[in-house]
Formats: C-alpha cells, structure tokens, sequence
C-alpha cells in the first residue's frame, strides 16, 4: 500500500497497489499544472481511501480526465481518466521511500524545451 498527502495535510490518502508502471508525462496540461513533467503512478480507483480529504477537489482539464489538488496548499495529488479503473497518484505526494521507479516518459513530443530526458527509459510521444 502507498501512503501521501498533500503540502499541508488538508489531502491524506492511502492507495494501491501499484497497477502498472509508473510514468513521467511531459504533456502541456501536466506541466502547467505542476511546473515541470510529473511523475505518476497507477493504482484502481476503489483503492484510494482517505484519511482526510478537506482540501481535495477536482479540476476537469479536458474531456477525458479529471486532476485532484488539495484547494488550499496547491499540491497536485492526482490524474483520474473517465475511462478505465485506475487513477494516477502523484509520485511527490507519496510517504517515505515506496521503492518504486518510472519505467517510461509519456507525450515527449509536448515536453517543454528547457527538459533534456536522459536514461534509458522508453519515451513515446503519446501515452
């Protein structure tokens, strides 16, 4: 099981197992959101329980999905597609050490001109 929360703590939530790896979306909505590409992490929707969920809203962004914020410190927490069970958890959201690792980057062709990938990990230029 993972465990997070947001900056302040109005958002904590318990989730998982992991579904699938973990990502890194360079996509325009994900960098406008979070400053920079986001690291994310699948996990069934009817996983995600919350300890406190004070601050937590949903923000549509496009017609496919829906992106979780804590209202009050501004922490980005998840990405909830319309489609399928799983809901992606915000790898910066997480408690401690969760011994997982991104296993590719996603929408490289929208990454910003500033970020250069390195590695080895696949990078395909949608989802």
């Amino acid at each position: 099981m993972l465990r997070g929360s947001c900056l302040c703590g109005a958002v904590a939530f318990t989730a998982g197992p992991p579904e699938g790896r973990a990502i890194a979306c360079h996509c325009i909505e994900c960098r406008r959101q979070s400053g920079h590409y986001f690291a994310a992490v699948p996990v069934a929707k009817d996983s995600v329980t919350f300890d406190c969920d004070d601050g937590l809203t949903w923000y549509r962004a496009s017609g496919i999905a829906t992106r979780g914020f804590c209202t009050r410190c501004g922490s980005t927490l998840f990405w909830r597609g319309d489609a399928g069970a799983n809901v992606h958890v915000l790898m910066g959201s997480l408690d401690g050490e969760t011994g997982l690792k991104l296993g590719a980057h996603v929408w490289v062709r929208e990454q910003g001109d500033y970020c250069e990938i390195g590695g080895d990990l696949p990078q395909l230029q949608e989802s």
